[in-house]
């Protein structure tokens, strides 16, 4: 055999070999591809697109307010959702005509402002209290989003990671696509006597 082929084979050697080391290990454990199916997320992801997931960011940190995540289904972990947190564990999500206000485990209440949203569902009212280890999420498309309104809280355990990055469509690719920051809850009214 050639000095060319033995070259050549140890090179496709160490490629397979660093793909098995270091590129299966990272999409296995620390991020993953999922691809966008449905309208429930409309305006901020639109159907087939393509986004990198973060499965390792909550391991360092708790699940936030505003992260869009992908989860399992609580009815069947086979089917994966992708929403956004708006209910944090300890807090009471209540929404009326549109408005989604929130109650946080120290009594403090503050209505979310979700420049996000471009149809909101008017018509639906509930109320839930969180437990620990408990989110409420919501599709950014709310009158076409299947969410926690419909079946429930989302446990913690079916949290797979953050959408950190969005791959395709090219003209829309970038970090962090979807972010929402919210100012910090205002402090619990008080009055005093005059």
């Amino acid at each position: 055999m050639s000095d060319t082929w033995k070259g050549l084979l140890k090179d496709l050697f160490t490629l397979a070999f660093l793909i098995v080391v270091i590129v299966v290990p990272v999409r296995l454990f620390v991020i993953s591809p999922f691809v966008v199916d449905g309208e429930s997320m409309h305006p901020t992801f639109e159907n087939l697109d393509y986004l990198i997931v973060d499965e390792l960011i909550y391991d360092f940190k708790a699940p936030a307010r505003g992260d869009v995540i992908v989860f399992r289904y609580p009815g069947d972990p086979s089917i994966f959702y992708i929403k956004r947190i708006i209910g944090l564990p300890g807090e009471t999500v209540s929404i009326s005509r549109g408005a989604t206000t929130i109650t946080t485990a120290s009594g403090k209440t503050f209505t979310l402002s979700e420049p996000y949203i471009v149809n909101e569902d008017a018509t639906y009212t509930k109320v839930t209290r969180l437990n620990a280890g408990e989110y409420f999420v919501m599709g950014d498309n709310r009158p076409n989003s299947s969410d926690s309104r419909v079946w429930g809280v989302l446990p913690r355990a079916n949290i797979i990671g953050r959408v950190d990055l969005r791959l395709l469509p090219i003209t829309e690719s970038g970090f962090f696509p979807g972010a929402a920051t919210y100012p910090a809850a205002p402090l619990a009214a008080t009055t005093t006597a005059s």
